[in-house]
């Protein structure tokens, strides 16, 4: 009878852990047709001309991002739990690529009445706000103007000034959309609708015994954000840093400052965001000048909902102001972006989106402004194929659509 007992308790024991604890497969499979069109004026040619480059594409994730993903999390007791989250990038459009990385996010984590301490690769505090209050977020040809800008910056200096940082350029992370060897820090839930993190990621190299410079500083990132929220209103501030060279005198940091929020009329959902993104370069040498490049970026959207649907709209602006201070050497770019997702239910949409970019003086920071050849392998951003910086052509004006599916599950 008494090994009987015992049988039941540890049965009975297991039962209860197996309770406590969950695990959940989860994803997205998107899939559409996209078209771009770019018109550039041509340096290389006398008179200059125009010339335009087009591409027609199957796409992914021109409304939500397709992963696939699993989580899980234990009940520790006492108010605690630890808990796991690994999702990895789908290509569904070819099926090239399944999960060759967990590179969207790789964390685990405990959490309690204290909040959330979480390590792993994971999103930047710095980039949520780009994400969050811009009704396109960061998918498709209607993505964040902002968001554009600042991948392409993070992506571009990155391989300028000694390869890929944290990660690779998978997904333009670069410390910009998501950073590795990071740990974080969540406030609890029930603070009268506060919330914040920080987040600090490693940069991981070898110190060399302490000649100048050592350790380099190369892939460091350090950001935080904090906002407030009830079933309305959303406002946030975030700020993040994150290195890209570092030498005796200084070296070279993308520092990144945004303020967004949005409002639910019910009607109508309104979004704003203003963005100050700066590439501060010192010099080599100790008396050497500080370079810093600013893009200024503001955007306005709404949602509107319509029957089993919803119409998005958004218009968008960013300045860049070149550091040299040469005259006539800044840039600019706008986008205006229209879209409608039709709901078939709670996990299947149909979507459609159109958009519009202008810039002027391209040939002042091409690579940035959101009109280069490496959207290829970026997400989201208009592709200009063909586009040589050094053949002379200068990126006027852009066009693109998506049109296609997405199933959650």
């Amino acid at each position: 009878m008494k090994k009987l007992l015992l049988a039941l308790s540890a049965l009975a024991a297991a039962g209860s852990a197996a309770a406590q604890s969950s695990l959940t497969v989860f994803g997205v499979i998107d899939a559409g047709v996209s078209h771009y069109s770019t018109k550039s004026r041509s340096w290389g040619l006398a008179p200059p001309q125009q010339i335009t480059h087009s591409q027609t594409v199957l796409s992914n994730s021109g409304y939500n991002s397709s992963r696939l993903g699993f989580r899980g999390t234990e009940d520790l007791g006492g108010g605690l739990a630890a808990s796991f989250w690994l999702e990895a990038p789908v290509a569904n459009d070819s099926g090239a690529t399944g999960i060759a990385n967990f590179g969207r996010r790789s964390t685990v984590s405990l959490s309690g009445p204290f909040g959330e301490v979480r390590l792993g690769r994971d999103y930047t505090p710095s980039f949520w706000n780009d994400g969050v209050f811009d009704p396109f977020g960061v998918n498709g040809v209607g993505t964040n103007l902002i968001a554009v800008v600042n991948s392409n910056l993070a992506a571009s200096r990155a391989l300028a000034t000694g390869g890929p940082l944290n990660g690779g350029l998978s997904a333009a992370t670069d410390s910009y959309l998501r950073t590795s060897n990071a740990i974080g820090y969540f406030l609890p839930p029930g603070l009268g609708g506060f919330y914040g993190q920080v987040q600090y990621a490693f940069h991981e190299n070898v110190d060399t015994g302490g000649l100048p410079g050592s350790p380099s500083q190369r892939g460091r990132y350090a950001g935080g954000r904090a906002g407030w929220s009830n079933a309305q209103a959303d406002v946030a501030l975030g700020y993040g840093e994150s290195t890209l060279t570092s030498t005796f005198t200084g070296g070279e940091k993308i520092k990144s400052l945004n303020l967004g929020g949005s409002y639910d009329f019910g009607m109508v959902k309104v979004f704003g965001e203003w963005s100050r993104v700066r590439d501060v370069r010192d010099g080599a040498a100790a008396l050497a000048p500080r370079l810093t490049d600013r893009y200024d970026g503001v955007m306005a959207g709404v949602n509107v909902p319509v029957g089993p649907g919803v119409i998005r709209a958004s218009l968008a602006r960013v300045n860049f102001d070149n550091g040299n201070g040469l005259p006539d050497s800044d840039a600019s770019v706008n986008k205006l972006a229209l879209g409608y997702v039709h709901h078939l239910s709670k996990r299947t949409a149909l979507y459609a989106t159109v958009t519009r970019i202008r810039v002027h003086n391209g040939h002042n920071n091409p690579t940035v402004m959101g009109v280069t050849p490496l959207v290829l392998s970026l997400p989201a951003v208009l592709p200009q194929p063909g586009y040589i910086s050094t053949g002379g052509l200068e990126p006027r004006s852009a066009m693109g659509y998506d049109f296609g599916i997405r199933h959650a599950f």
